[in-house]
C-alpha cells in the first residue's frame, strides 16, 4: 500500500513540475515577442541591426510597357540614391517563383525609418511592389558591407 501512495504521490509531483515547466515555457514565449513599432534599439553591444526587406508583387501590376519601364528606372535610381546615402546596403532580385520579388538589406535606425524610405520607393508607390520588413542582427565588427 505505501508502495501505491508513494507512486501515486511521485506522479503528482511530475505532473506538477511539467504545469510549471509549460506556464514557464508560455512565460518565455510571450516576453521573447518583438515588437517591430517601439524597438529603437540595437539588440546588444555586440550585435548590430540592420532591416531586411522583402518586395513583393502588389496589386497593382497592370501598367502598360512603357510606364513598366519608367517605374523600374525610377526604382533602381532609388536604390542608388538610398545606397548612396549609407541606407541600402544589399539590393536585388529574388530568382524564385512566387510574389517574392527582391529584397533590401538596410541600415535604418528604427522600423519608422525603414518603412519612410521604402514609401520613397516608385515601384511601391505605383502598387507594382510592396514590401515587408524584419530585424536583422549581425555581430559587430564580423561582416564589412560596402
Amino acid at each position: 500500500m505505501k508502495i501505491f501512495f508513494s507512486g501515486i504521490a511521485v506522479l503528482v509531483l511530475i505532473l506538477f513540475a511539467c504545469n510549471l515547466h509549460e506556464q514557464n515555457k508560455a512565460a518565455i514565449t510571450e516576453t521573447r515577442k518583438y515588437d517591430l513599432q517601439s524597438d529603437t534599439t540595437v539588440y546588444t553591444d555586440e550585435m548590430k541591426r540592420f532591416w531586411l526587406v522583402e518586395l513583393k508583387k502588389g496589386p497593382d501590376r497592370n501598367q502598360d510597357s512603357i510606364s513598366k519601364i519608367k517605374i523600374q528606372a525610377a526604382h533602381i535610381a532609388n536604390i542608388e540614391r538610398l545606397a548612396k546615402e549609407g541606407k541600402i546596403i544589399v539590393a536585388g532580385p529574388i530568382g524564385v517563383e512566387d510574389d517574392l520579388q527582391g529584397i533590401f538589406l538596410m541600415n535604418c535606425k528604427d522600423s519608422a525609418e525603414v518603412e519612410n524610405f521604402v514609401k520613397t520607393d516608385p515601384a511601391v508607390i505605383a502598387g507594382r511592389l510592396t514590401m515587408k520588413y524584419y530585424p536583422w542582427w549581425a555581430a559587430k565588427g564580423k561582416y564589412i558591407f560596402k
